[in-house]
């Protein structure tokens, strides 16, 4: 009767994982729900697959809303655990759930209260009806569809939507890489947008500035000042960078010899570079350093 967490883990993982923001733990909320859904009386299973996504679920709610309480105190900018797009199931790939997993989108999902995440994810990403989502939350249909309507008033107009194409994303993020390592001045300034955000990760655990960088002087200011802070320390030459798409955006992974230094995610717009959400926390870098040294 476990099988279900071997044949159905893809969509299990995807879920949990937008429901915490945080790949290592949607892999341990799996096992629990795993636990938990052995412990279960197989005559009385009616469906495997509903039982295993709403033990799934609650115990997402249940580790969000301890999670968000840990958020308020983190230091600096809180960014989610960075995943290849690789490790997500194929489904995935499709536009609406692509952009359902960037990183603008995880973040603006914050502004919901753990209920109303479950309900928008549950109907908006994963095509659950009110009923199912009623049954799995153990609350009413009208319920369900409120919270839905609450959620969608807060965050649709600001819902992330991915431009380009994967290979058009990835050629922006090369010249990027390219300029960024080189100390190109002139070429940074023409790939940034004016409205361009940046934003840093290190949880108190990396240096990492505390405070968004907002609009194209201080972005671009920031990142000079990066290459040549780079240049002085003599660790031009121990730099080597390569792209990879994370969470369905081109990410530059910037290695320090061996050592995996930080993750810059792009959000491209057109041919150039919208956002910048740099991950430095090493908590946040291990699973995917492991990702990518078999990737």
């Amino acid at each position: 009767m476990t099988d279900v967490f071997n044949t159905d883990r893809p969509r299990l993982f995807s879920i949990a994982y937008r429901m915490l923001g945080s790949a290592s733990d949607a892999e341990d909320a799996l096992q629990d729900a795993w636990l938990r859904y052995r412990a279960v009386d197989p005559a009385t299973i009616r469906s495997p697959e509903a039982l295993a996504t709403t033990i799934v679920t609650r115990l997402c709610l249940d580790r969000l809303k301890s999670a968000q309480r840990t958020r308020e105190e983190y230091i600096g900018p809180w960014l989610p655990e960075p995943v290849l797009t690789s490790d997500l199931p194929a489904p995935d790939t499709a536009a609406e759930r692509a952009e359902s997993v960037t990183f603008a989108f995880l973040v603006l999902l914050e502004q919901l209260s753990p209920e109303e995440r479950a309900v928008f994810l549950l109907k908006e990403v994963f095509e659950y009806d009110h009923a199912d989502i009623a049954a799995m939350l153990e609350i009413s249909i009208d319920n369900s569809r409120q919270m839905l309507h609450r959620a969608k008033a807060r965050i649709t107009a600001a819902r992330p939507r991915l431009t380009g194409t994967p290979q058009s994303r990835r050629a922006v993020a090369e010249r990027f890489a390219r300029a960024f390592q080189s100390g190109n001045v002139n070429e940074l300034t023409t790939l940034l947008t004016a409205d361009v955000g940046m934003w840093s990760d290190g949880g108190g655990k990396a240096s990492a500035a505390r405070r968004p960088f907002l609009g194209h002087d201080q972005v671009l200011d920031f990142l000079v000042g990066l290459h040549r802070t780079a240049e002085h320390a003599g660790l031009a030459d121990d730099i080597a960078v390569q792209i990879e798409e994370v969470n369905s955006e081109p990410a530059v992974v910037i290695r320090v010899g061996a050592r995996l230094e930080s993750i810059f995610v792009l959000s491209i717009d057109g041919d150039r570079v919208a956002a910048i959400r740099v991950v430095r926390n090493p908590d946040k870098l291990t699973r995917i350093d492991r990702r990518l040294t078999v990737h």
